[in-house]
Parts: structure tokens; C-alpha cells; sequence
């Protein structure tokens, strides 16, 4: 057992003061204030930091200067791993886009191969396409654009783990979201002209979230929701969204936080790039530019982004004005409910996963505890 002290915790609740964190192997055994601690128990001085749940990150990618589409393996989730870790990400969601058949297998495959070295950190996957809207694609390739087949449906639902298909309801065949739903996978709507009535039978059949809230979907407009109005206006579906301040704009982040609150969860949508010095990079064929912190396509579309979870927190409170305890919320305990997951991860409490980020007055990341194992970062 140890004792992290010296810090700000940010729990369930709310913040603790001269307080310590007790771990003992991979759980939270308990939260005492610092006089309690047993003389014994080693401690850790986390220098008058915040001590905050580790991030949940259901859109990732790539990282580390590797693409899950390009090279999905084990290997490669690893190394996306390792380096969102240094940003507070403890757990995460390797998501491959629209792509072939066999290359859906393969990810497949890798995220099982992966679950059982294990991979500190991986959570499931997230299968963004191919059932989306060619009119909302985005960069996604359009060649591999159509059904998801009864075979992919059961190799994805037999993974030990939490599992996530973006999708847009208006393509799918009537009953597939209920298929998926039954079979315990979330669905998401995503890449998407749906209108705003079939959101909501989409809904009815099963559908529990948005994908990237804004980006790739109809818009909200005075006689037409479309989507974006939809989700805002359904208090039961979660909505992730990228904050960064390219993907959305600050204004739209803060209407959508003040109409979702709870439901409301950050997403990096990262590429390659993260945690590299990388300007530009490969996918599907297609040269993409990284500049003002994003990443294009050669006719200037947005083609995902640089952004790790530190830097969308920040961006939160800096920019958006969200106070902290919220931004760390849609960081953690929000993506955690959303897969399910809120009785072991996103919280600081006794029983819980001891899957932690360390951040310093500035909320840049200090150290992770993934499973109790704690990495530090600098």
C-alpha cells in the first residue's frame, strides 16, 4: 500500500484538502485525511498538484507516429498507448475508420491479441464506419463505405471488452442497431445527414450517443434540428466532442456543455501525430498536413487532429470558461458511464481502479497510475 499526498483530489463529489489517496495493488483502497495515514504506508508528495481520475479517450486513431488502420497489431496499440499515456489517458478506445472488410478483421484480431498481453490502458474498440453517409464522409474513404456484415457484427461482440460502432442511422438497415445493441455494443451516430425524427428512432432501437458533436453530421437549424439539434435536445444521449478549437468553435462548446452537462464527454479524434513531431503523415492514400494544431487533407478538409486529452482539458477551462471539476468530469467520469464502465473507472473513490493523472498548476501531466502502476512523465 501507499499514500499519495500533498494535493488537491478531485472525486465523484467534489475537491478534498489535506487529504491522501490510498492504493493497495490496482484498486483505491481508501481516502483519509493526511493525519490518518498509517505510519507504515509510504508516501508519495505530489507537490501540491491536482490528483484527478486518469482520462478515458473513446476516439483514438493513432499516436506515437503510427495509424491503427495502417498497421493494425497489437504492437501498433501499444505504441498508441504508451503515447497518449503521457497526456493523461489511462484508457482508450483504438478506433479504426472506414476501411475494408479484411482490414476490419484484422483490427478486430489486434484489440483481442492486444486485451490479452494485456495493454495498460485498452479498453475495446471503437469501429467508426463503414455503415455511414457518403454526403458526410469527411476522410473517411469512400471505396470502403457500406454494410457491416452479420460476420464483423459477432467477431466485434465476442471481444472481453467495451465495444463502440459509430454509425449514421439514416444508412443502416432497419433493426441493425438494435442487433448491435442486443449483442452489447454501443452505437453512435456519426458521419451523418440524419434529420432529427430518425435520431429519434434511432434512438428507440438503441442508439446511445453522438460522435464528435458538430463535426460530420447535419446541422442545427431554426426548422430543422437536424442531428446536432437532436442530440442537444435529447437529455438521454451522450455526445462526445473535440476541443480544441478547430473542430468546434469555443461558443459551440459552451452551448453544447450548457445543454448537456453530464452527457457531454472530450474526445481527441487523435492521428499519428500525437506525441511526435510529425508534419505531415499518410492515410488511405492521402497526404495529411498537420498545422494550427489540426490535421488536413490536401483540399483543406479536417482529416482528425493533434489533440490529447491534457491539452482538451485545458482547452476547456482556459478558452471555454468550464470549471475544472466539469472539464476533468467530461475527461473521465462522463466517457466512463457512457461505455459503461462507472462503477470501476472515471471516479476517486474506495474500490475503485487506481487509474489516476497527476497534473501541476498549469494541468499539464506529471504522472499516470494505469491499474495502479504508476509512470511518470516530467
Amino acid at each position: 500500500m501507499q499514500a499519495l499526498t500533498n494535493c488537491t483530489i478531485h472525486t465523484a463529489s467534489g475537491r478534498l484538502e489535506a487529504h491522501a489517496v490510498l492504493i493497495e495493488g490496482r484498486h483505491i483502497a481508501d481516502i483519509v485525511e493526511v493525519e490518518n495515514v498509517p505510519a507504515d504506508i509510504p508516501r508519495q508528495d505530489l507537490e501540491g498538484g491536482h490528483l484527478a481520475p486518469g482520462f478515458i479517450d473513446v476516439q483514438v486513431n493513432g499516436g506515437g507516429g503510427v495509424m491503427f488502420n495502417t498497421t493494425p497489431t497489437a504492437e501498433t496499440i501499444a505504441t498508441m498507448a504508451s503515447a497518449h499515456r503521457r497526456f493523461g489517458t489511462v484508457g482508450f478506445l483504438p478506433t479504426l475508420i472506414t476501411d475494408a472488410r479484411a482490414r476490419i478483421a484484422e483490427a478486430i484480431d489486434a484489440v483481442s491479441e492486444a486485451l490479452a498481453t494485456p495493454t495498460p490502458g485498452l479498453l475495446g474498440m471503437h469501429l467508426e464506419g463503414p455503415v455511414i453517409n457518403p454526403e458526410r464522409k469527411g476522410m473517411h474513404h469512400g471505396g470502403h463505405i457500406g454494410a457491416l456484415e452479420a460476420e464483423d457484427i459477432a467477431r466485434l461482440a465476442a471481444l472481453p471488452a467495451a465495444r463502440l460502432v459509430t454509425l449514421a442511422p439514416e444508412c443502416a438497415p432497419k433493426g441493425m442497431i438494435a442487433q448491435l445493441t442486443a449483442a452489447g455494443i454501443r452505437v453512435s451516430a456519426g458521419h451523418t445527414q440524419a434529420t432529427a425524427e430518425q435520431i429519434a428512432a434511432a434512438h428507440l432501437e438503441g442508439l446511445t450517443g453522438m460522435t464528435h458533436l458538430f463535426n460530420a453530421m447535419s446541422q442545427f437549424t431554426g426548422r430543422e434540428p437536424g442531428a446536432v439539434g437532436a442530440a442537444l435536445a435529447n437529455e438521454d444521449l451522450w455526445c462526445g466532442i473535440i476541443a480544441d478549437g478547430v473542430h468546434v468553435h469555443d461558443k459551440s462548446i459552451l452551448a453544447a456543455w450548457r445543454a448537456k452537462r453530464d452527457k457531454l464527454f472530450l474526445v481527441t479524434d487523435a492521428m499519428a501525430p500525437v506525441g511526435t513531431d510529425m508534419t505531415s503523415f499518410e492515410q488511405a492514400g492521402e497526404e495529411i498536413t498537420v498545422r494550427d494544431g489540426s490535421c488536413f487533407l490536401a483540399d483543406g478538409r479536417l482529416a482528425g487532429s493533434t489533440l490529447d486529452m491534457a491539452s482538451a482539458v485545458r482547452h476547456c477551462v482556459n478558452k471555454v470558461s468550464i470549471p475544472l471539476d466539469a472539464a476533468l468530469a467530461m475527461a473521465s467520469a462522463h466517457p466512463a458511464e457512457f461505455l459503461g464502465l462507472e462503477s470501476s473507472l472515471g471516479k476517486i473513490e474506495a474500490g475503485y481502479i487506481a487509474s489516476l493523472v497527476w497534473l501541476d498548476d498549469d494541468l499539464a501531466v506529471k504522472a499516470t497510475w494505469i491499474d495502479g502502476q504508476y509512470e511518470y512523465h516530467g
